[in-house]
């Protein structure tokens, strides 16, 4: 085993300082990088060390693996932690990481490789005996390929890049006369996203629910998975708001899809965190729809129903301890929520918002847990994700959880951008949200009731703060100042301000 002292994060916002805290619990020093964009970026403020890497750019930044490699060397890091997103699941990366001794937390550049690629995922899976969707296991290969293809698969069906996600290069393809132009625009959009054009074609499942399996391996040949996490609100195919336990689940269901998910972990001898993510029908029948390996945005909820860290398990793993605990002995507590907020603009196609935060109150009590990166005056860059924090309540019951959420969301207060922070509490509201009787067409079925017509003039709550501050202060100049005492709206306070005016 080789034990970790030092850990160059290679990320930023919200991620980098949610890694350094356990680092900083482990007595691990931390080692910050950044771009022109984040040097005042909260990240930088909070690690051991700092290091600029470049341009704002991310090409030139965050994804530019030989000056992360220079400067880990630089500083001695032992480990390079690389967060989620930017070269979290980038192979090349993580084989320069062991090419210069320095150990990459998370799995192989192999089995990077081998699940980055979703045909061949597909082709694994469907090895391992795990359920896929219907479909091609290998690529379209021309526009008369594809109208055969998607002929004999039957439409609808969804057109997708092999070596995508976060929804690009995917398109949902309903009539004949669509296949060709379709299939084009995703192969246009994948080469432009992934540098790699390769698409293939699955049977489109309508109205699923999007869970996932949070899985663990070792060094030693040990898995567990973690339970599940119900994912289906999204927007554009992206994530907004996943809870745990899934109000889709039973108890036989999570059996079930729990041994599919440990098996296809075992399957490429997973090491470190990883995410199984699986489409269910309405009759829950379920199919694997790709592996994550890497930590998930929304790992928080995992952790806030199991009591395990999982940033701490992954440093563990990649020191080579074994797991100490097995799948009998964990146990879900409670239910969790998370919301992501982002800023961007929820009445005009939840465009991003970037600018200067004047003003930020966080939700504080118990079960509340805020991951953010944001603070007053702060300037959101317009080179990064628009997602700015990451609301994580955790209750007894999945009712309560929805209670404290909304009373979470109603203290969150940022003035300055336009935040998604309204448009998640109307989603607390909704009929379908409560009931738990929801699936990735959510928010298309709810748009009416979720975009209110009801508009706030541009900088509406700035006025309001300020307004309510010199309200403030004109109460307390009297109060100060006046021996008649200020009308008191109940006994309480009434009483505080006989108490104050006695010591005057």
């Amino acid at each position: 085993m080789r034990k970790i002292n030092k850990i160059l994060i290679a990320n930023r916002g919200e991620i980098a300082i949610r890694i350094m805290r356990t680092c900083r619990e482990m007595g691990i020093s931390t080692v910050a990088v950044f771009s022109d964009a984040d040097r005042t970026s909260m990240h930088v403020r909070y690690a051991d060390e700092a290091y600029h890497i470049g341009p704002a750019s991310s090409a030139e930044s965050y994804l530019n693996a030989d000056k992360i490699i220079e400067v880990a060397l630089k500083v001695k890091a032992d480990a390079i932690h690389p967060g989620y997103g930017f070269l979290s699941e980038n192979s090349v990366f993580a084989r320069k990481c062991a090419d210069n001794d320095i150990k990459f937390i998370g799995p192989s550049p192999e089995v990077i490789n081998q699940m980055g690629d979703k045909i061949q995922a597909r082709l694994t899976m469907i090895a391992a005996g795990v359920p896929v969707v219907p479909g091609t296991t290998e690529s379209v290969k021309t526009e008369k390929d594809a109208l055969e293809t998607i002929r004999k698969i039957g439409l609808p069906v969804m057109v997708k890049a092999s070596a995508g996600g976060g929804g690009k290069g995917m398109r949902l393809i309903t009539e004949e006369k669509d296949i060709v132009s379709l299939v084009r625009s995703a192969r246009s959009e994948a080469k432009s996203s992934f540098g790699n054009d390769a698409v293939y074609v699955e049977k489109y499942i309508s109205s699923p629910h999007h869970i996932e399996f949070q899985v663990l391996g070792d060094q030693h040949g040990n898995f567990v998975h973690l339970f599940e996490r119900e994912c289906s609100v999204q927007r554009r195919h992206q994530k907004m708001i996943e809870e745990t336990p899934s109000p889709l689940m039973t108890t036989e269901l999570r059996k079930k899809m729990g041994e599919y998910a440990v098996e296809a972990a075992r399957a490429v001898n997973y090491e470190g965190a990883g995410t199984i993510e699986f489409l269910v029908d309405n009759d829950r029948n379920f199919f694997f729809l790709e592996m994550n390996t890497r930590l998930q945005v929304e790992h928080p909820i995992t952790e806030r129903v199991t009591g395990i860290d999982l940033v701490k398990q992954q440093i563990l793993i990649a020191e080579g301890q074994p797991l100490s605990f097995t799948q009998e002995k964990l146990r879900q507590s409670g239910h969790a929520i998370e919301c992501r907020v982002y800023a961007e603009d929820s009445e005009n196609n939840f465009m991003p918002n970037p600018g200067k935060i004047h003003n930020i109150t966080e939700p504080l009590g118990f079960g509340v847990r805020t991951d953010g990166y944001v603070y007053e005056g702060y300037e959101i860059p317009i080179h990064y994700d628009s997602m700015i924090s990451k609301l994580i309540v955790w209750a007894e019951n999945r009712n309560e959880a929805i209670a404290r959420m909304k009373r979470a969301l109603y203290e969150y207060k940022i003035t300055g951008v336009k935040t998604s922070i309204k448009f998640l509490e109307r989603i607390m509201d909704t009929e379908d949200f409560k009931s738990g009787n929801y699936d990735t067409n959510f928010i298309e079925k709810n748009k009416g009731i979720l975009l209110s017509d009801e508009k706030c003039p541009d900088d509406c709550e700035d006025m309001i703060i300020i307004a309510s501050y010199i309200e403030y202060l004109d109460r307390l100049n009297i109060a100060q100042t006046s021996k008649e005492m200020y009308p008191a709206q109940n006994r309480w306070k009434k009483y505080t301000y006989q108490k104050n005016f006695e010591r005057l």
